[in-house]
């Protein structure tokens, strides 16, 4: 298995009572909250990704509502140091997609050792990386 040169984000949200909540997970290896993140592998394309790595990081059904987003990132590629991609490969794209978790029971891998559903505002606040956050306000503005 290869890791292909881009990486997906991946905000599962639900609808209850009325307001809209998104899961953060918590890294287990260093303080910070994020979305699902992962890389493609071999000639994997970005939402096959993204279904895979839902699955694999919260136990998300490959059947639940997709949705691709605009929003995207540059990541350096020293952010992935396990890569093996070819030296004219500075830059990493990360792509967003959402995916409606409504009657999903959330499960962590290793790579997690805590997820919450939270509102917008709280989401924001908590969310380390700005990629997170432009992809949490486009759902956003999508939901509403």
């Amino acid at each position: 298995m290869t890791r292909a040169p881009f990486n997906v984000l991946i905000i599962p949200y639900r609808l209850k009572a009325g307001i809209h909540e998104y899961a953060a997970f918590h890294r287990s290896d260093v303080d910070m909250w994020q979305f699902i993140a992962g890389g493609g592998e071999d000639d994997e394309a970005p939402l096959a990704t993204a279904i895979r790595e839902a699955n694999e990081e919260a136990g998300i059904d490959q059947d639940a509502g997709w949705t691709a987003l605009d929003a995207s990132a540059s990541i350096p590629r020293n952010a992935f140091p396990g890569a093996h991609w070819p030296a004219d490969i500075f830059v990493i794209t990360e792509h967003s997609f959402a995916v409606r978790a409504q009657d999903t029971d959330i499960r962590f891998s290793h790579e997690h050792d805590w997820v919450e559903w939270l509102d917008y505002d709280t989401a924001a606040m908590r969310l380390t990386w700005d990629s997170n956050r432009v992809a949490l306000w486009e759902l956003r503005e999508r939901l509403r």
